[in-house]
């Protein structure tokens, strides 16, 4: 399904994703080299991605559930505010903890692919009220693509600093990158402003108390088996995901004229996969689409840190992230089918909070042995726990290619 068949509101959504997308996939790149470029060591660096990540992930998961009783509009208005506020003291200050502090409510250099932060999961769930349910894993495939799309373009602006170098010597030369998070929350709130307050899903009062909360009960298991498997997952992403710009700059002594252009083409190269993976869902169904996708980057990512040379290794890095990060729409979409429509808000929440805090782990074990010289190890132990992930997975989802293992009776 293209944006034009979207309905309105839906659409603004989509578009807010993409402008927001532009400042993270600069800092995506930039970020993890500009603390670097202050001194911060690896391990710092690290701990700083784990306290945000952890952050974000305590707000996502009480800001979900609410949002399902009390709108979705608010909670989106008060994120790109926070955006703005991160972005310019960022922009002005380089004090360690001062930029700490906004690191960790702008959430700078995760690469949230134009999510809204802790506040993704809620416009997960009201794009998800908008759109019909079997059209649900192509919309979020697209709103995906957009994501990465938008990334793309930050992550080619962000060579950036190799050319304001003559001006802005040294780190400061990063700084007009948070510009870009600034005008993106500035359009995003714009945009917000015409799209009416989300109708609240109606809940399945025609259901006896007792169907009702036999239903529930089956949610609730099938939830936390997903929040059990997610947390493998997160664990691999987190040992490689953050400090990729980092490794490429260690392992190969490159610099952000070089990496950005990489990091921008795996994200171009992985919108258009998102866009694939939306049609392969629609012919081979959801579940089989993405293992296959996701069983192929797995390999990817073990032969990655193998790598002779530069060249190689970015080769892997884009085939890597096609096949990783573009089945991200399909598998929210199969999250959310998980569950009614009043629980939305939940189900993206616990979504989010499972990968996020695990993933918030990986930075700093993973900085602490390329500090040690391990610059292959950490992608070994991320293959271990995706390998885990993919095993379990498949069996969350097996039967007829979508549909969830039955939780106990009783």
């Amino acid at each position: 399904m293209g944006l034009a068949h979207l309905p309105r509101e839906a659409r603004l959504l989509v578009t807010m994703r993409a402008v927001r997308s532009i400042g993270q996939g600069a800092l995506v790149v930039d970020f993890a080299l500009y603390l670097h470029a202050l001194g911060w060591s690896a391990p710092a660096i690290g701990a700083l991605f784990m306290g945000a990540l952890l952050v974000s992930a305590a707000l996502a998961l009480i800001v979900g559930p609410l949002s399902d009783a009390r709108g979705r509009k608010a909670f989106l208005r008060a994120y790109e505010w926070a955006q703005i506020a991160a972005a310019l003291v960022a922009l002005l200050s380089p004090n360690a903890g001062v930029l700490a502090v906004a690191a960790i409510i702008g959430g700078f250099g995760h690469g949230l692919n134009g999510g809204a932060g802790p506040f993704a999961p809620i416009e997960l769930a009201w794009l998800s009220d908008l759109v019909a349910t079997h059209d649900r894993a192509s919309v979020y495939s697209l709103n995906t693509a957009m994501g990465f799309s938008g990334m793309a373009v930050g992550a080619f602006v962000a060579s950036a600093p190799h050319f304001l170098r003559p001006l802005l010597p040294g780190p400061l030369a990063y700084r007009p990158l948070f510009i870009l998070v600034l005008l993106g929350a500035l359009i995003a709130l714009m945009l917000l402003r015409r799209i009416p307050e989300a109708a609240r899903a109606p809940v399945a009062h025609e259901l006896a108390d007792s169907a009702n909360a036999r239903i529930t009960r089956a949610e609730n298991w099938t939830l936390l088996k997903l929040f059990g498997i997610n947390a493998l997952n997160g664990l691999g992403i987190g040992f490689m995901g953050p400090l990729m710009a980092y490794w490429f700059a260690i392992r190969f002594h490159h610099g952000p004229l070089s990496i950005g252009p990489i990091m921008g083409l795996a994200l171009i190269v992985t919108a258009a996969s998102s866009l694939l993976v939306g049609r392969l869902t629609r012919r081979y169904g959801a579940v089989r689409s993405v293992l296959g996708m996701r069983y192929l980057g797995l390999l990817c990512l073990l032969l990655l840190p193998l790598s002779p040379n530069f060249a190689v290794a970015a080769v892997l890095y884009v085939a890597r992230s096609a096949l990783n990060r573009g089945t991200v729409g399909a598998r929210q979409a199969l999250n959310l089918g998980l569950v009614r429509g009043h629980r939305h808000g939940l189900a993206a929440s616990l979504n989010n909070v499972s990968t996020q805090v695990p993933r918030a782990l990986g930075p700093v074990l993973a900085g602490l042995l390329y500090h040690a010289g391990f610059l292959a190890l950490p992608f070994f132990i991320a293959a271990g726990f995706q390998t885990a992930y993919l095993v379990l997975y498949r069996r969350l989802f097996a039967g007829s290619g979508s549909a969830p293992l039955s939780p106990p009776s009783g």
